[in-house]
């Protein structure tokens, strides 16, 4: 049975059912398949690279977080 959903950036149905139960659960827009890949891709790449302390791991950041985690990577001074 094909989905009745529409895609809101290109307009064609969103398949499988799966994915809009999936969309619908999360509260993102419902987009199909290839316009939801390339909102990813516009989306990861405004991610920042940051390493939170020294020796520590490299972390994906978004730009939302950036300015808080920035905030905290100084080990010489703990900002507030």
């Amino acid at each position: 049975m094909p989905s009745k959903t529409k895609c809101r950036t290109c307009g064609k149905p969103v398949t499988p059912a799966k994915r809009v139960a999936l969309l619908r659960e999360q509260g993102r827009p419902m987009l199909c398949l290839f316009c939801g890949e390339d909102a990813a891709r516009v989306e990861r790449a405004g991610w920042t690279v940051v390493q939170q302390y020294g020796k520590g791991p490299y972390q994906l950041v978004t730009q939302g977080a950036a300015s808080e985690v920035l905030k905290s990577t100084n080990q010489k001074e703990v900002r507030v």
